[in-house]
């Protein structure tokens, strides 16, 4: 049997698994709270991979080691980066969001954030609007290298690529909502963590160790690869660098990443999935950074530095094991969309409604608009393709920025002002739209930190310790 013959077969039982998942799933699913937080009875292992995995996803397998290999050195501050928002999440964010999202009855983030603001409605249809916007680019991002994948692996056209991506993930997601969400989810966390061991160790050992890489490395004659601050000097270098650690100020501000910390049961599965989370966070990274790193020594060049996953794979093991790694990490790429994608669905479906004050949803029209959302976001991905490192970070400051702040202080106890909440929200989102469009700054320092700063300084200022 070939090697694609393996990757095919591996692939149809992974899917077939998925599919499985998604209809045990639709019988625990009964109305808007166990379709969109699993009946808030989720427990630790579950909630904190699939977390994991639904803030990774690709940009971490292909990003982040595509990043360390076009980089070098200067790309190791992504590990404190990620990290830091890891923890910041799991130590401050999870055991404050939990009980007060019960307290509050919120099934969404937007819910959460509203309130009982007078401009509550306001606030929900504007929180739907830069979900819906920000998620279709994460989404895409997340069909886009599912199809450079396929494409890559099977020689398939790119629209069929991400056509059979994106009608997968659809269909388990309609089927069982967040129980098919999180389960599948901590199954392509768990196949994330392992290759982030086996593949980067796979690679230290063809290179010959930790002491040959570095002498790799530093025989080098690419001198920019050697610094830790990589092209960049004096206050560039600094910009560098706090741009890169500014990645991590967006983790409070992600739908579907904190929706789990409401979802979780009680406070015993919250520690444990601590633990767990951010042990999977220190592995995952770490692996693939060291990935991208022994790539420069193994690898002479590449079209794309997100590529380096797939050549090493390919290299470093026989086609047996390779077809089987290639296989259920394609598969862990194309299904993390479903995350974003159920969230995104929750504020169409659910917030702008509620804003109107409408009947709360059924569960049909809540997956008409999980379907509407795929269709946009599988035109995105054909239609304007972008970096999947690029058009992750855009999506990941715009929300992080409207939403992180407030977040925050409303954890912290305060009481925030119907106007400074949609200052707050507003002024995050469009500074990061601009900013996106204009020259890049050393690390995307100015994307990565001056919304979030200004959107926290706007809710700082109208709000009052309650």
């Amino acid at each position: 049997m070939s090697k694609y013959q393996i990757i095919l077969l591996t692939l149809i039982l992974y899917k077939v698994a998925l599919i499985a998942i998604g209809l045990w799933a639709q019988r625990r699913t009964r109305d808007n709270t166990d379709f969109f937080l699993g009946g808030r009875q989720l427990g630790p292992v579950v909630a904190a991979i699939s977390a994991s995995a639904s803030s990774s996803s690709a940009w971490t397998l292909l990003g982040v080691s595509g990043a360390a290999f076009a980089w070098g050195i200067s790309a190791l501050w992504l590990f404190p980066a990620t990290v830091g928002g890891f923890l910041l999440n799991w130590m401050w964010v999870a055991p404050r969001l939990m009980p007060a999202a019960r307290r509050s009855g919120a099934i969404t983030l937007p819910e959460f954030i509203a309130g009982d603001s007078p401009a509550r409605a306001t606030i929900l249809r504007l929180a739907t609007a830069i979900i819906l916007f920000s998620f279709m680019f994460y989404v895409a991002a997340q069909f886009q290298a599912a199809g450079d994948a396929f494409a890559s692996t099977f020689g398939l056209s790119m629209q069929v690529s991400v056509l059979v991506g994106a009608g997968i993930v659809l269909l388990y997601t309609l089927l069982g909502g967040f129980w098919a969400v999180s389960v599948t989810d901590t199954l392509q966390g768990i196949l994330m963590a392992l290759t982030a061991v086996l593949l980067p160790v796979a690679a230290l050992i063809a290179v010959g160790g930790f002491g040959a890489l570095l002498a790799g490395l530093a025989g080098s004659s690419d001198v920019i690869a050697l610094s830790p601050t990589g092209k960049y000097t004096g206050i560039a270098a600094l910009g560098f660098v706090v741009g890169l650690l500014g990645i991590g100020m967006g983790y409070p501000g992600q739908p579907h990443v904190v929706n789990r910390f409401m979802a979780l049961r009680d406070d015993q599965a919250l520690g444990k999935a601590r633990v767990i989370a951010v042990a999977w966070a220190v592995v995952v990274y770490a692996g693939m950074l060291l990935l991208g790193l022994c790539g420069r020594v193994l690898v002479n060049e590449l079209e794309a530095g997100e590529q380096v996953f797939f050549v090493l794979s390919d290299q470093l093991f026989p086609p047996v094991i390779a077809g089987v790694m290639i296989a259920a990490i394609l598969s862990a790429i194309m299904s993390t969309a479903d995350s974003q994608l159920l969230v995104a669905a929750s504020s169409v479906g659910y917030d702008w409604r509620v804003a109107g004050g409408a009947a709360k949803p059924d569960l049909l029209s809540t997956r008409i608009v999980v379907t509407v959302l795929s269709i946009a976001a599988v035109a995105v991905a054909l239609l304007a393709p972008e970096t999947i490192f690029k058009r992750v970070l855009f999506a990941w400051h715009a929300v992080g920025s409207a939403f992180g702040p407030i977040v925050l202080l409303r954890l912290a106890g305060f009481r925030i002002s119907s106007g400074a909440l949609l200052g707050s929200m507003l002024a995050g989102f469009v500074l990061t739209l601009v900013l996106y469009w204009v020259p890049d700054t050393p690390g995307d320092v100015a994307e990565r930190l001056l919304p979030f700063a200004l959107a926290l300084g706007i809710a700082w200022w109208g709000s009052e310790r309650s």
